[in-house]
C-alpha cells in the first residue's frame, strides 16, 4: 500500500537532504524545480499530476526551488521551470523552460511524456524517434495594429526642371 501511495502522488520534497534520498531509493525520478509564484510552474505540475498516475515505475518530485537553494545553485538552475530526470541517482537530463516543449504553455501532456521517456526514465510504448505531435498550436492570438503612412511621391517634382 505504501508503495502505491508514493506512486501515484507526487512527493512534495522540502528540502535537498530529500531529494538526494529520494534519488537514491528510487531507481528513477523526475522533479520539478519550481517556486510558488510561477504560472508555468502550476502548467507542469498539472501535467506531472497525469504522468503519476500512469508511470507506477517512476518517483514524481516537486522541489520548491527557494527552498533548496544550495541544490539549486549547484544544478545551475536559473530558469524556472526546471523539471530534472534522475536515472539511478545519477543526474540523465533536464527540461529547461518550455522551450523543448513546443514554447508554448498549451503543450500537450504526451509531448512532455515523449520528452522524459527519452533517458528511459518512464516506460514508453510510443516511437521515441519523434515526437507524439506535429507542432503545438498557440491558442493566444495577439493582434498588433499599426499605424502605416502612405507618402506618395510625384515625378513631377520641382527639383525635375
Amino acid at each position: 500500500k505504501q508503495w502505491y501511495q508514493r506512486r501515484v502522488a507526487i512527493t512534495a520534497g522540502t528540502n535537498e537532504k530529500e531529494f538526494f534520498e529520494l534519488s537514491k531509493k528510487s531507481d528513477r525520478m523526475v522533479c520539478l524545480f519550481y517556486t510558488d509564484t510561477a504560472l508555468r510552474c502550476k502548467i507542469v505540475d498539472k501535467h506531472f499530476q497525469t504522468l503519476c498516475q500512469k508511470h507506477y515505475e517512476t518517483r514524481f518530485l516537486r522541489l520548491n526551488a527557494e527552498k533548496a537553494p544550495f541544490l539549486t545553485d549547484r544544478l545551475k538552475i536559473r530558469v524556472i521551470p526546471t523539471i530534472v530526470m534522475v536515472k539511478d541517482a545519477n543526474i540523465c537530463d533536464r527540461i529547461v523552460g518550455f522551450d523543448e516543449l513546443g514554447g508554448v504553455e498549451n503543450f500537450p501532456t504526451s509531448l512532455l511524456e515523449w520528452r522524459i521517456a527519452q533517458n528511459k526514465v518512464i516506460n514508453y510504448s510510443g516511437d521515441l524517434s519523434r515526437p507524439p505531435v506535429e507542432e503545438v498550436k498557440e491558442k493566444k492570438t495577439i493582434n498588433i495594429q499599426r499605424n502605416l503612412r502612405t507618402v506618395e511621391h510625384s515625378s513631377d517634382s520641382e527639383l525635375d526642371d
